[in-house]
């Protein structure tokens, strides 16, 4: 296997990522799977990718763009909120503003409120404690906010499907065979996993601001939303290297902590859960492969009804 797959849950179901194409499959509301599968542009696909420092900042672009795309049709699948020819209807252009302008005000807020938390702090502490601090208050909100979204019902089927999707991958990286059976027996928590990416931004993002030293509370303010880029930019070299090196102790140590924050974000999948990850990660396989090769996208009915009676 060369090619290594990453995704995320999406409203009951899964996304999965290819080199060439990504791929969502949903559970409808009767039990069936819903698929489609989209090719990607060459801002996701370009030598640019490949440039370290700079895959990052495409990766983080990628996240938020796919992952909404994946999220909208998802929603629109699941609620079964279709046109009169039976297809998702697209979400409108305010609707994306909102979206976007959401998630603009939580990394904002994210960034943001650590800093004016831990100002007063200023003078009286060397600035790295001063930073060190507000690191540790940053990581503490998104643990917080995790754990409390988790207590849902509706989220914890999201976070099923999580467990779910990382399990096909690993499954799909050790060359067994995608079956539920199979994928049972591979963990729940995957070193390469956005959790993880999240939990390494803001270690990162401790030493980056400490090379700022003191500045003025504006540029302190400024500096946590400008610099983002590049903290994922190195976020994402990190656990890329993990990713690839987890046979090493010294790595797995280093890296525990992202593991762990996964039990937060993941659940035990059943069945349904899995074999929707399977569809996603086998339509994904199946349209790279063809996309490399100048086809066509593949049809998607067969598939998805076969999927949805194993």
């Amino acid at each position: 296997m060369s090619q290594t797959y990453g995704g995320q849950a999406v409203v009951e179901g899964v996304m999965i990522r290819g080199a060439r194409a990504m791929a969502v499959a949903v559970r409808r509301p009767d039990g069936s799977i819903a698929l489609r599968a989209d090719r990607l542009g060459n801002i996701y696909t370009s030598a640019l990718r490949r440039i370290p420092l700079i895959r990052g900042v495409i990766v983080l672009w990628e996240t938020i763009a796919l992952g909404m795309k994946a999220l909208a049709w998802s929603a629109s699948v699941a609620t079964e909120e279709v046109d009169e020819h039976g297809e998702p209807q697209s979400l409108g252009l305010f609707s994306w503003l909102v979206m976007g302008v959401s998630m603009a005000v939580g990394v904002a807020l994210f960034f943001v409120i650590p800093v004016v938390a831990t100002a007063w702090l200023e003078g009286q502490l060397p600035s790295f404690f001063v930073v060190l601090i507000e690191g540790i208050l940053r990581l503490a909100m998104l643990i917080g906010y995790i754990w409390l979204i988790g207590r849902s019902d509706e989220i914890g089927r999201v976070f099923q499907y999580h467990g779910a999707e990382h399990m096909a991958i690993h499954a799909y990286e050790e060359g067994r065979e995608l079956t539920v059976q199979a994928i049972r027996r591979f963990p729940k928590e995957h070193p390469r996993c956005g959790t993880s990416f999240l939990l390494t931004v803001g270690v990162v993002a401790v030493f980056v601001f400490a090379l700022l030293g003191s500045p003025p509370l504006w540029w302190r303010i400024t500096s946590r939303i400008v610099l983002v880029p590049v903290i994922a930019s190195v976020a994402y070299e990190a656990i890329r290297f993990a990713g690839f090196h987890q046979r090493w102790p010294l790595v797995r140590w280093l890296f525990a902590g992202n593991i762990a924050l996964q039990y937060l974000t993941t659940r035990v999948p059943e069945d349904e859960h899995i074999q929707v990850a399977i569809a996603s990660l086998e339509h994904a396989v199946a349209e790279d492969d063809r996309a490399a090769r100048g086809i066509p996208p593949l049809a998607e009915p067969a598939l998805a009804e076969r999927r949805a009676t194993d």
